[in-house]
């Protein structure tokens, strides 16, 4: 199998580094009934290095054993893995890749793919979902930070007195109003979760983590929070929430 994925993806194609196995599942992905291959393959410099670019999704039909490749739009990065599961709530499996992008950022690079009858179809794109879904973070008066949803007409209010005098008075006066504007950003998709919400039919939902920063990459405030689950022709928002990180409780006195 990698002899004729190799041909067929890469030719003769060949340099300094290898391609290697990134990760495999069995399952019946294509609805014959039949346990399918399912690969992930991509080019290191070394075998045990957690880098790899052209990452490549490889199905091979139980059946018929015919190979079929999946070049992603977004194929390097860390610790590519595979997922299958339902999804599209057809009794099928779907196929969920998760790729690390590594760096500071977090960001995460996911798509699901189903396979029905070894026809691809892209359930979900991080990238069109990180744009269609996006956050306004400003900072308000009395140490508070306004995270906002436009396209779900929702807002969530966070405390950020915890923060300490050092960093609230780079940004506030005593009397706790702003000395400028300031703004922060929920970043990209940094993880995305297989959640079961039906335990009957065993299909999967998604829950979408996306971390809120303040005047710094470094400055989490908290998270967003988003259960998507599939209505027939695409993922829909559920349920959207903010998490924000605990603080240790007050010494007795």
């Amino acid at each position: 199998m990698y002899r004729q994925f190799q041909e067929q993806a890469y030719g003769n194609y060949s340099n300094s580094r290898v391609v290697a196995l990134l990760d495999m599942k069995q399952g019946d992905v294509t609805g014959d009934g039949i346990i399918d291959f399912v690969y992930l393959y991509g080019r290191k410099n070394i075998e045990t290095e957690i880098f790899a670019d052209q990452i490549t999704l490889v199905i091979q039909d139980g059946r018929s054993n015919q190979i079929s490749t999946i070049n992603l739009q977004n194929n390097a990065g860390y610790n590519a893995k595979l997922f299958l599961g339902d999804f599209s709530k057809d009794d099928r499996l779907d196929i969920l890749v998760s790729i690390e992008s590594g760096g500071s950022g977090g960001y995460g690079i996911f798509y699901i793919y189903s396979f029905i009858n070894n026809i691809p179809r892209l359930l979900f794109d991080f990238e069109k979902y990180n744009n269609s879904n996006t956050f306004k973070v400003n900072y308000k008066d009395l140490y508070k930070v306004n995270v906002e949803s436009p396209s779900l007409d929702l807002l969530f209010i966070l405390d950020i007195s915890y923060k300490g005098y050092d960093y609230l008075s780079q940004l506030y006066d005593d009397n706790g109003k702003l000395k400028q504007s300031v703004q922060g950003e929920v970043l990209s998709a940094g993880a995305l979760y297989p959640i079961v919400t039906n335990q009957k039919g065993m299909s999967f939902d998604l829950l979408v983590i996306r971390r809120i920063i303040g005047i710094s990459n470094s400055d989490t405030l908290g998270y967003v929070e988003n259960l998507l689950t599939w209505n027939g022709t695409q993922f829909i928002s559920t349920r959207l929430a903010t998490a924000i990180l605990g603080t240790k409780l007050s010494s007795p006195s």
